[in-house]
């Protein structure tokens, strides 16, 4: 919203010694927000004055074009100045422009002066004469080309605007300081002259005069005749009638220069006057050419279907909740939003209908909305206008067409309807301290109140407060506590950070997911985060099978692309595609992560939707908790490329699928889970390289090397490994308290045991039986050769195994280490079968 100080001091008597700073300053700590301040001086540089033309003559040029040679009179001192030394004779000016004549008032530019982009202006020989400046156009000031009436072409000032010489930039309104203001949509009144100066009148407790109080006709029934179907969409219509207008009549200086300054273009006087009022009322108003209105109008909802072509052109489809205006013809505007074409106000309007009504600020905004109509009217009628002042405004209207257009206006009233009851709001006086933390007493509440408009009841612990007609973003008493403390000033609200309750802190599972994090990044991991969404493409990517659990998934009704419209049942696609881009811009290599939530679908349905307008019952919740999906937290994991880089210390190593379990191995030792391993079969992993993995018999996931065919989907390079388990079941089975290694200064026993068991037994198994039978003594074993052959048999495979043994307290003697070493051998062979190899 553009506001010219010229224009707001109209309403407020503000001191005389704020400055515009000052004045923008404590508007924006009141809440209408500065933009901008805009100052037409500030643009234009040396002499701009008015020029009066005393002769005129046009001289044809070989280029076709027919130039004016003209002499201008800019007053006996410029004329000296810059003519030919007698103060009667004008200065020389060539023009190009045709829409003037001798005798008219110019805006003239004299040399030594720079308009705006840095023109600079100087006698220069054109045209066969020395052209001693410039006669203006609205355009070359910076002002919009009919600012003050004029079509196009020179500036034709009024011809008692002012005398040869006298500076111009009062007349046109460039030393005119312009305010822009940031208006938040719940403070619709500030989108008018009206309540911009009564907050200025709040900010310096200044006299304030309301421009919409004025004595207005009563209504009459014998007015042009209106009906209302719908009482909430439009409360109150006004209509009265303007005759004998003249469309030829100019719209004054004055009007097109601060609808210029408001960011409007003027365009006639009927609309710029709709237009002017709007911006000083704050209310929309809609001129209809009556004599273009076929019988009664009426306000009704449109039937779906409806079509109406409003004053744009467009052809529109209406939908069925929509407010419009009809006569006896038919549909003939939107109302609130656009009128229709079909009584539009043309150039040759004699007789106009004045509509002021008060429409739902949901309904315009619906409608504004689905027809894609952004315009001034619609942007107040959607926020909520003065319901009260629909008979000032078009009172207003009307003054301003029979004084300028030399109109009669009707003496008959149209008031239709009312405006809707006020509502009251209790507050206690403690509210306002209670929540700001200020020391505000009953007496300020009540002060401040008032100020902003409210009618008060005053009560012993407390207020009743009827808001004002034009506030009505006021609707519960924390909205009261909000007037009273933006006039007391937010930056008296002293900063008191709360003081958080001691003994809190994470929880387990925050712990443990930070603990995750840290290792994962310790393990040379780096974390990506994708969109959790999925389609059929990346599923198939993954090559998983029709019935795979994980194309279930949940469909979203809003999905944010087609492609992509469920939530995820599996974290690869996005890390896969994640590496795959990194890689294709020249990493080596990637290690990558991911943790995030999952979805499976329950199985009960679509989830329901509720109104906002009650709170669900105890089976409506039931039943929306029944729906939603479970969401267990996956860790996913993907290593390409290089796992150890290259270099001078010699040759790097892919990633194989042993990094791939080691990745886990090293979460779940981190949290004191033992981890079981074995052989599985699973998409999108390579059969026979895919490793199931599980906790206490519960299956954590899936970890190896990925399928050539998934590689290749994902631009990968070939034998990438990928991992992807339940962080729920890790976290569920770590221990509360994880035992750091324990440290020995005595030697370490070294043993080494070679065992042949049947070619299908786990590693796992054997090692995990070594472990138990070693007992206490034994700190590491490690499997380090895996031989199948002739000297094993067919069907068999020998493991060999590194055992180290140490006490805490002693060296081992050779017996203590063989013991513990016969006894792991041992129970090897009762649980697996093995025979130590010789």
């Amino acid at each position: 919203m553009k506001a010219p100080i010229s224009w707001i001091t109209e309403y407020v008597d503000l001191p005389a010694d704020v400055t515009t700073e000052q004045l923008t300053g404590r508007l924006t700590d009141l809440g209408l927000k500065l933009e901008g301040i805009e100052r037409g001086a500030d643009q234009i540089t040396g002499p701009l004055v008015v020029g009066r033309v005393l002769t005129m003559s046009p001289e044809p040029q070989k280029n076709g074009k027919t130039i004016n040679w003209c002499t201008v009179d800019v007053g006996p001192e410029l004329n000296s100045a810059h003519g030919s030394g007698e103060p009667a004779d004008g200065v020389g000016i060539v023009c190009g422009a045709h829409n003037f004549a001798p005798g008219d008032l110019v805006v003239v530019v004299l040399p030594g002066a720079v308009l705006p982009g840095d023109f600079a202006i100087s006698a220069r020989k054109t045209y066969g004469h020395v052209s001693t400046g410039m006669i203006c156009s609205a355009r070359e000031v910076g002002l919009a080309e009919d600012a003050l009436g004029s079509a196009d072409g020179i500036m034709v000032l009024a011809p008692d605007a002012g005398e040869p010489g006298q500076s111009a930039f009062g007349l046109l309104g460039l030393d005119d300081e312009v305010i822009e203001f940031e208006i938040n949509p719940d403070r619709a009144y500030a989108l008018s002259l009206r309540g911009i100066a009564r907050e200025a009148a709040l900010a310096y407790d200044a006299p304030y005069r309301d421009p919409a109080l004025r004595d207005v006709p009563r209504a009459s029934r014998r007015g042009f005749p209106v009906e209302i179907d719908d009482p909430v969409g439009c409360p109150v219509f006004v209509a009265r009638t303007v005759s004998g207008f003249d469309p030829a009549a100019p719209t004054p200086g004055w009007m097109a220069r601060r609808l210029t300054q408001a960011g409007m273009r003027p365009i006639s006087l009927a609309v710029d006057v709709t237009n002017y009022v709007m911006l000083e009322l704050g209310r929309p108003i809609h001129g209809y050419d009556a004599d273009k209105l076929q019988g009664t109008v009426r306000v009704r909802r449109a039937v779906a279907g409806e079509r109406l072509t409003t004053l744009d052109g467009t052809d529109r489809e209406l939908a069925a909740e929509e407010l419009v205006v009809t006569d006896d013809s038919g549909i003939i505007g939107l109302g609130g939003v656009m009128g229709g074409a079909t009584t539009e106000i043309s150039a040759t309007t004699t007789r106009i209908l004045v509509e002021s009504a008060h429409w739902d600020a949901t309904s315009m905004f619906r409608t504004g909305k689905r027809h894609k109509i952004s315009s001034e009217a619609g942007r107040r009628n959607e926020r909520g206008v003065d319901p009260t002042i629909c008979e000032a405004a078009a009172d207003r209207v009307v003054e301003l067409l029979t004084t300028l257009g030399g109109g009669t206006a009707d003496p008959d009233v149209t008031v239709v309807g009312a405006p809707p009851a006020p509502v009251e709001i209790a507050m206690a006086y403690e509210l306002p301290a209670r929540v700001t933390g200020l020391e505000i007493g009953a007496d300020l509440v009540v002060s401040h109140l008032e100020a902003v408009g409210c009618a008060l009841i005053k009560e012993d612990t407390g207020v009743l407060a009827t808001p004002p007609p034009w506030r009505p973003d006021l609707t519960d008493p924390f909205d009261l506590v909000e007037e009273v403390a933006r006039i007391v000033g937010y930056n008296e609200v002293p900063s008191v950070l709360p003081t958080p309750p001691a003994g809190r802190g994470l929880t387990r599972d925050q712990r443990l997911r930070r603990r995750i994090g840290r290792t994962l990044a310790g393990a040379g991991c780096v974390e990506v985060v994708s969109f959790p969404f999925v389609g059929e493409a990346a599923l198939d990517a993954l090559g998983l099978p029709a019935d795979d659990i994980r194309r279930r998934t949940v469909r979203l009704a809003n999905p944010l692309s087609t492609e992509e419209p469920s939530y995820t049942t599996t974290l690869l696609p996005g890390v896969l595609r994640a590496a795959g881009r990194n890689l294709g811009r020249g990493a080596g290599g990637v290690a990558l992560f991911e943790t995030g939530t999952v979805a499976f679908p329950t199985g009960a349905g679509s989830a329901p939707i509720y109104g906002v307008d009650h709170r669900p019952s105890d089976d409506e919740l039931a039943a929306l908790f029944a729906a939603l999906p479970a969401q267990p937290l996956h860790l996913a994991v993907v290593l390409a490329g290089e796992r150890v880089r290259s270099g001078w210390w010699g040759a790097g190593r892919a990633a194989d699928w042993a990094d791939a379990i080691d990745v886990v191995r090293r979460l779940a030792g981190e949290l004191g889970v033992p981890l079981e391993v074995a052989a599985s079969s699973r998409e999108p992993w390579h059969p026979g390289r895919c490793a199931e993995l599980s906790v206490a018999g519960e299956v954590l996931g899936h970890a190896g090397e990925l399928h050539p065919k998934v590689c290749a989907a994902f631009g990968l390079p070939a034998r990438a490994v990928a991992v992807e388990i339940d962080l729920d079941v890790l976290m569920r089975a770590a221990a509360p308290v994880v035992p750091g290694p324990a440290f020995s200064s005595f030697p370490v026993a070294k043993e080494d045991v070679a065992l042949v068991v049947d070619a299908d037994v786990p590693a796992v198994r054997v090692e995990a039986a070594l472990r138990e039978g070693a007992g206490e003594l034994l700190e590491s074993v490690r499997l380090f050769d895996v031989y199948t052959g002739e000297q094993v048999g067919a069907g068999h495979k020998s493991l060999a195994f590194a055992l180290r043994f140490r006490a805490p307290d002693r060296t081992l003697t050779d017996e203590e280490t063989a013991a513990a070493r016969e006894a792991a051998v041992r129970l090897a062979a009762e649980r697996t079968g093995a025979v130590q190899r010789t």
